[in-house]
């Protein structure tokens, strides 16, 4: 809350992060969400902070959730055991497959997973962009409003204390008659 900057570039940032967690780029989380959160005027270190969001205790949720989701928006068929289907069609190739033929091993498990996952992680980190940006936003303003209101009161006590210490001393020396 403390952080410096607008109300809307606090919430955009974290909200930024947050939508990105949706994506299939795991690890790459904050570096997307540091370029949408730039592309857009938001804080790009409450950006990193909205990354959160994607977790080991959140990725179980998530990642099935934009795959069957895009694979129903897109029309493809989809399987009951996402995670199996994952580890099935990584577990077939070693590291020098994929490197001798990326395509060719990978391209089938990219348009079957990360392709759904994608149009999926897009659509619902859109609506969860808004609903963090929505909520943060009104948090952010309220709470500054708030520290500022408080800074001015302080102010005001200050000053006052001052001008009451300052008049008594005025009002305790004696005038010769002469101003200057």
């Amino acid at each position: 809350m403390r952080i410096p900057g607008t109300p809307y570039a606090i919430a955009a940032g974290f909200a930024s992060g947050a939508a990105v967690s949706f994506t299939p780029f795991l690890g790459f989380h904050f570096l997307l969400a540091a370029l949408l959160a730039w592309i857009i005027g938001g804080n790009i270190l409450t950006s990193a902070m909205g990354t959160v969001v994607g977790n080991p205790w959140t990725f179980p949720f998530i990642l099935p959730s934009t795959y069957y989701f895009g694979s129903w928006i897109i029309g493809t068929p989809t399987t009951n055991n996402f995670f199996g289907q994952v580890h099935d069609m990584l577990g077939k190739y070693s590291l020098m497959d994929i490197v001798e033929s990326p395509m060719a091993t990978l391209g089938p498990f990219l348009q079957s997973t990360i392709l759904p996952m994608f149009v999926g992680g897009m659509i619902l980190g859109t609506v969860v962009w808004f609903i963090f940006y929505w909520t943060l936003e009104k948090l952010v303003r309220e709470y500054k409003h708030q520290r500022y209101l408080k800074r001015n009161a302080a102010t005001k006590r200050q000053q006052a204390k001052k001008q009451q210490t300052t008049g008594q001393k005025t009002t305790g020396q004696k005038t010769t008659g002469k101003e200057s």
